[in-house]
């Protein structure tokens, strides 16, 4: 029996990315997985050029063995996440997993430029896709925990540290995800069901392949265009990530708190789907010769001015 068996996700923003993998690994380990998100064939998420769907999600997750479910939601609508949740009630009477991975910010962050310089409305519209989104999501998925008294809130976010990350905009919401994560922790700190943040190093998705020219194939021969990313990692290695996070009967001793893809990788014993186990903390400390920015952060902000910075506008992909 899959670990997972019988259990129902809901993983918000599930279209590409991060998304796309968490959905795909939670359908490995077993679970019945509703797929989330603006982009389905034929009618493309406003302002997207990317081509990716939910049904092509949907159809990973069953090819593992899931049980892939694709919906179409704008998560800023609530009569949209409500009409969602009832569903799921109506159609599973139960709901074991939330992941809010809604993003949508691609096309928002300004890296480079001083807050002064950049545009308000980008900014606000990105706090809205990317937090609001989620508070919103949680306000009307998660009774369907408590009900039930169990129950884990996976908030997905970009870095397990205090460090800046290159924009304010962009740095306010991945804080502010965490922080999120740590709030209803608190929230819930008398039931069974578990809030936490979690972050993938980086992340090989869809739209990295592409700017170094590469398929999941031969991704390594990125490393000739960006030596950072032969320590990359493909969305499925945080998706199982999550996947051990919903299996581990003792998950609640983690509430409240942020966890990195690679660490969990060493504690739970799982590799990503080439069989590889990168570890973004220590290829950090080994390659730059100083600590993983979470102990220094002025190590981080120098990174911040190396030439990956030249591509890291395209890396988050959620």
């Amino acid at each position: 029996m899959k670990p997972l068996e019988g259990q129902v996700a809901l993983v918000a923003g599930a279209t590409r990315g991060a998304g796309r993998g968490i959905a795909t690994m939670l359908g490995e380990a077993g679970a019945t997985v509703y797929c989330t998100g603006r982009s389905v064939r034929g009618r493309p998420a406003s302002g997207s050029n990317r081509p990716e769907t939910l049904e092509e999600t949907e159809e990973l997750v069953d090819a593992r063995g899931g049980k892939g479910i694709a919906v179409r939601v704008d998560h800023s609508v609530e009569e949209a996440v409500i009409a969602l949740c009832e569903r799921i009630r109506r159609e599973q009477g139960r709901l074991d997993v939330l992941v809010n991975d809604i993003w949508g910010g691609e096309q928002l962050t300004e890296f480079g430029a001083p807050f002064w310089k950049q545009d308000f409305a980008k900014g606000r519209l990105m706090f809205e896709r990317a937090v609001f989104t989620h508070v919103l999501t949680s306000r009307h998925a998660v009774p369907l925990m408590v009900e039930r008294n169990q129950g884990l809130i996976v908030e997905v976010t970009d870095g397990n540290m205090f460090g800046y990350r290159g924009s304010l905009w962009y740095d306010l919401v991945k804080m502010t995800v965490i922080r999120l994560a740590f709030a209803m922790s608190r929230d819930l700190r008398r039931t069974k069901v578990t809030a936490l943040a979690l972050t993938p190093g980086f992340l090989r998705s869809e739209e990295m392949l592409e700017l170094f020219g590469v398929t999941e194939a031969n991704w390594r021969d990125g490393a000739k265009k960006e030596p950072d990313f032969i320590c990359s990692e493909s969305p499925c290695f945080v998706g199982r990530a999550v996947a051990a996070l919903a299996a581990d009967p003792n998950v609640g001793a983690k509430a409240g708190r942020v966890f990195a893809s690679w660490d969990l990788a060493r504690e739970y014993g799982f590799t990503d789907v080439d069989g590889s186990q990168p570890h973004w903390a220590e290829h950090f400390s080994r390659t730059y010769a100083t600590p993983y920015p979470a102990a220094n952060e002025a190590a981080y902000a120098a990174w911040l001015d190396s030439p990956i910075e030249r591509v890291r506008p395209s890396w988050p992909e959620y």
